[in-house]
């Protein structure tokens, strides 16, 4: 078992819960990606995830430029087979179950999987669902794929379930990058209850607080990149209150 799926199997049993910062290569360029690197130093999240849906710009210098400064694993949170890199720790392997979209249930898969294996760089299969966040998402346009409705808890617990019958070892319920509403908790607490594996929840996160309602709900890993494009000071609040959490979990848990 490779490093990044272990920890992430240990923080699971121990009820430690765990912040990505999800990096735009295309985004995170000049002041902001100075007074991102800089966050990250002085408050080091547990993952940086680095993709997106429609990355033109290479990850490599990214994730180099990261590794130097930033004291975390580097994790590829790929759009399509063409933001591989060597270069980073790990890969979500991400299969889009929501979509009937081929392409980005396997296609995708199948143009890369030799190349992939041969590097021996971290591979995740990781179950992708998109989950309605209010507006149309970048990937929603991109996978030219419907998402599961905010309220259908019991189609997104089934495609989750799939996803773990299928033997992948993530579910990532995602709203979409800058979504107006998050992942509701209820829907976050009906996949978690149902499921396995350790689930990942990302999307339309802006504040500490639906932080927290989705560690509350279940979520065992919470993805936060757009927020922190117009303010990456935010950082520390949100690794503060991701510690805090873990702080306050481990305080009951002994009482």
């Amino acid at each position: 078992m490779k490093n990044v799926y272990k920890s992430i199997l240990l923080n699971r049993e121990a009820n430690r819960k765990m912040l990505a910062v999800l990096l735009d290569p295309d985004k995170c360029r000049g002041s902001v990606l100075a007074g991102t690197i800089a966050a990250l130093k002085s408050n080091t999240p547990d993952l940086v995830f680095v993709g997106g849906s429609h990355t033109v710009t290479s990850v490599d210098s990214l994730i180099e430029l990261l590794k130097e400064e930033v004291n975390t694993k580097i994790v590829l949170f790929p759009g399509n087979a063409s933001q591989f890199s060597t270069k980073a720790n790990a890969l979500l392997y991400l299969s889009l179950l929501s979509g009937r979209n081929a392409e980005f249930l396997i296609g995708q898969h199948i143009t890369s999987s030799v190349a992939i294996k041969k590097t021996g760089i971290e591979v995740i299969p990781t179950g992708y669902l998109l989950i309605d966040g209010g507006k149309p998402s970048s990937v929603e346009y991109i996978s030219n794929t419907r998402t599961i409705p905010r309220d259908k808890n019991e189609i997104a617990l089934s495609t989750a379930v799939a996803a773990e019958l299928l033997g992948m070892r993530l579910v990532y319920l995602e709203a979409g990058s800058g979504a107006d509403t998050p992942v509701a908790p209820e829907m976050i607490h009906c996949v978690s209850a149902g499921l396995s594996l350790p689930l990942i929840v990302g999307g339309g996160i802006k504040t500490t607080e639906q932080l927290t309602a989705a560690y509350d709900a279940g979520a065992d890993i919470v993805v936060v990149g757009n927020a922190f494009e117009s303010n990456p000071n935010l950082i520390e609040e949100f690794v503060k209150c991701t510690r805090n959490y873990e702080a306050g979990s481990e305080l009951s848990a002994t009482e």
